[in-house]
This record gives C-alpha cells, sequence and structure tokens, in this order.
C-alpha cells in the first residue's frame, strides 16, 4: 500500500488498516475531525453517531502529507462528491502486489481486530476504537475511557504493525519535526 502512486489512496488503505474503521467512515473523514495537536479523529460511526479515536503517528503524517483540495480528508478531483468513492479497485492492485489473495477492504478493518490481540489489548479498547457496539454490561455501563488511555493502545498496535510489516518509521522523530505554524 506504501508503494501505490496515488497518495490519497494509499493512506486511506494504510489508515483503514491501523484504525479499524469502517470504510465509508473513513471515506468521509474531513479536515475538521482530523485533530493534529490533540491527535485525535472524530469519525461518524453507524452505532454511536460519531466516536474520537486517537490518531497515531504514522498515520497522522500520512495525513499531514495529503493535498487540501477541499473539505474532504481523502479527496478526487475527478468524483462529483470530491472525495474518494470506490478504492477498492487500488485495493486490489496493492494486494495483487503484495501477493495477498481474498482480503477485501472489510478484511483490513478485520485485521485490525485481530491483530490487537497480538499485543494483548484488551478487548473492550479495540471494540471502542473499531466502534462496536458495548456487549457486556459492565462496557455498556461503567467503562468510560478516555482518548489518553485508547491512544496508549493505539499507538502500541501501530508501533508492533510497523515492525511486522518492515516499515521503518521513528515516532519520536516524528514529533520533533512538527511546529506551530501561525
Amino acid at each position: 500500500m506504501c508503494k501505490l502512486p496515488n497518495p490519497v489512496i494509499s493512506a486511506y488503505l494504510q489508515a483503514l488498516l491501523l484504525t479499524g474503521a469502517r470504510r465509508e467512515e473513513m471515506a468521509g473523514l474531513k479536515w475538521d475531525d482530523v485533530d493534529f495537536q490533540w491527535r485525535s479523529l472524530t469519525i461518524r460511526d453507524k452505532v454511536e453517531g460519531q466516536r474520537t479515536i486517537p490518531l497515531t503517528p504514522y498515520p497522522s503524517s500520512l495525513l499531514s502529507m495529503l493535498p487540501r483540495r477541499n473539505g474532504w480528508v481523502f479527496s478526487s478531483p475527478t468524483a462529483a462528491s470530491g472525495r474518494l468513492q470506490e478504492p477498492s479497485i487500488q485495493h486490489r492492485k496493492a494486494c495483487a502486489a503484495a501477493a495477498i489473495d481474498g482480503i477485501s477492504l472489510h478484511g483490513l478493518r478485520r485485521s485490525f481486530g485481530t491483530l490487537c490481540e497480538w499485543v494483548e489489548m484488551p478487548s473492550g479498547i479495540s471494540a471502542q476504537t473499531m466502534g462496536h457496539k458495548p456487549s457486556a454490561l459492565a462496557e455498556k455501563h461503567y467503562r468510560r475511557r478516555p482518548l489518553d488511555l485508547l491512544r496508549m493502545w493505539h499507538d502500541k498496535i501501530e508501533a508492533w504493525m510497523l515492525e511486522q510489516a518492515g516499515i521503518a518509521f521513528d515516532a519520536t522523530e516524528q514529533a520533533q519535526g512538527l511546529r506551530v505554524v501561525r
């Protein structure tokens, strides 16, 4: 996915895998939903209406490089809506280039959920990040996790996934390169 010629689609596909978001949730992301300072994304979801999840360092670096053609993060100059509409063709090309067969866009979401187990992320944290409806009584009524707790685990899964993929990325170096622009 990193080597796709279109940086918007490349960032979109990587963000799907690294956040566990649904395909349309990510495609519908607006620049107003991205907070680089507080490292968060506000996603419109089908369960709660919207949820705020961590913006981890790697997707943050990808998003910061995207063109700001309009209000959509994953913009498209050729789409009538102004945003990415049909990423499946490019996704299939990326899978073919990586010799991966049979993984759908929704499969990227499933992969995130499964891979969270490798870092022993509590299931309630991955479920909240992915926008799953709470299933247990305690989850429904007693667990209110702040963004910083979600971020701690999300940073951990991101670092592990990048390591497994052989992607060299130094989050501390990336953070030092950021500066306030007035």
